[in-house]
């Protein structure tokens, strides 16, 4: 069981007002707060360990090295990940998207296919139609239902012996589904298909096991997991690391550099050039560790809760339109109220102190399925509560007589 107002007092962000009134934070699909272990972990690096890491002898850069590597070895564990070195950090997952697609656009030919969804958000549409543009290739999409799930009688038929890799979400981040990547994943490889999961919806929400669910990429960022911004993490399975090419070139990603030939260092170093977000990375540990101490299943169990609630006092409002009906479903609620555009409902209800997203959210394809400009998205959190879903129901009534 959650004990929600001790979790609560962890998160100092919640404890203000927002035009005068209480904050409701109801955006945690865009990004999560953060507990004061993290905001103190982060102040923590600077006034102890700062230093660049991999390349330095003297104490403090070994100090940060022990602890970004352990950092790494922290998500290894939670995604249950073979090797350490099949965790490559990046800047979020939108890097790591683009890391493999840039990847795939050197090894696909013309002819080849990769699949995505109309699930999608933005960031894993873009980086496939550019390696598409760049090797000949063409890419499918996976349609929905009006429910917002995949049509997966049409996914398989999709499915030949020139998919070369299937990239979809664990969790859309506009609706809310749940898709099923273990079907998925199963289906593509019978033809030979590498898989790439796009997580950043669900590893704040669900337990994620990548050896069980056997995908060939997984990534997921901090900041939707109580942990930093700029800073995230792509698997990938080793015989895929080593098959693709490095994403840039620099500092730490090399073996030997002269000026006739460049050989790359071992993984997980051939994916990171540069000097990384070290704070960050040693940070995201921080955060992993506040999950694990609520628990996972917790967590789940709880914001389940807060959408059962939800949407049974959304639906009391006249005139409410959900977005995103699947069975299986997260914490995130779609709507809109009659023909009042959601910018409106969005701009007044944040002078109520309730902060929620509206517009496409990066999945303007969803929208166009629907025929709308946009929605509004209530997306809970396991420090969120039933007393503040009233209060956003109150100013929605308040907002919608306001607009009528």
């Amino acid at each position: 069981m959650i004990d929600i107002q001790k979790i609560r007092e962890d998160f100092p962000i919640l404890h203000q007002n927002i035009n005068g009134k209480p904050l409701v934070y109801f955006d945690n699909a865009a990004t999560s707060q953060k507990p004061k272990v993290v905001i103190d972990a982060i102040s923590a690096y600077y006034n102890t360990i700062n230093s660049n890491i991999h390349r330095g002898v003297h104490t403090l850069s070994q100090k940060a090295t022990d602890a970004y590597e352990l950092s790494r070895q922290k998500i290894q564990h939670f995604i249950n990940a073979q090797h350490s070195h099949e965790v490559i950090f990046t800047r979020g997952t939108t890097e790591s998207i683009n890391l493999v697609a840039a990847g795939f656009a050197q090894l696909l030919k013309k002819g080849d296919e990769v699949i995505i969804s109309y699930l999608e958000h933005h960031s894993n549409i873009v980086p496939w139609q550019l390696a598409c543009e760049k090797s000949g290739a063409m890419l499918k999409v996976i349609p929905i239902n009006e429910k917002g799930e995949l049509l997966m009688d049409v996914f398989e038929k999709l499915l030949s012996e020139t998919t070369k890799i299937v990239a979809v979400n664990h969790i859309s981040n506009s609706l809310g589904t749940i898709n099923p990547i273990a079907e998925i994943i199963e289906k593509a490889h019978q033809f030979g298909a590498a898989v790439l999961i796009d997580g950043a919806q669900a590893t704040p929400h669900l337990k994620v096991n990548v050896q069980e669910l056997d995908c060939d990429f997984y990534c997921s960022s901090a900041h939707k997991m109580c942990g930093p911004t700029g800073v995230g993490f792509l698997y990938g399975k080793t015989e895929w690391l080593e098959k693709l090419p490095p994403y840039q070139g620099g500092g730490e990603m090399i073996a030997t550099v002269t000026f006739e030939k460049t050989t790359y260092a071992t993984l997980p170093h051939k994916f990171e050039a540069g000097t990384p977000n070290i704070e960050g990375g040693i940070v995201f540990a921080t955060a992993i560790d506040y999950l694990n101490s609520i628990g996972l299943e917790n967590i789940a169990a709880y914001e389940q809760e807060l959408l059962r609630y939800g949407t049974e006092k959304l639906s009391q409002i006249e005139g409410i339109k959900f977005y995103g009906t699947a069975q299986h479903k997260t914490s995130v609620i779609a709507f809109n109220i009659g023909n009042i555009h959601p910018y409106d409902i969005g701009t007044i209800i944040d002078k109520l102190g309730i902060a929620v997203r509206t517009g496409h959210h990066c999945t303007q394809p969803i929208m166009d399925f629907y025929k709308i400009p946009g929605t509004i998205r209530a997306s809970f959190a396991f420090y969120n509560t039933k007393e503040e879903i009233d209060l956003l129901i109150e100013a929605l009534k308040k907002a919608t007589i306001m607009l009528s």
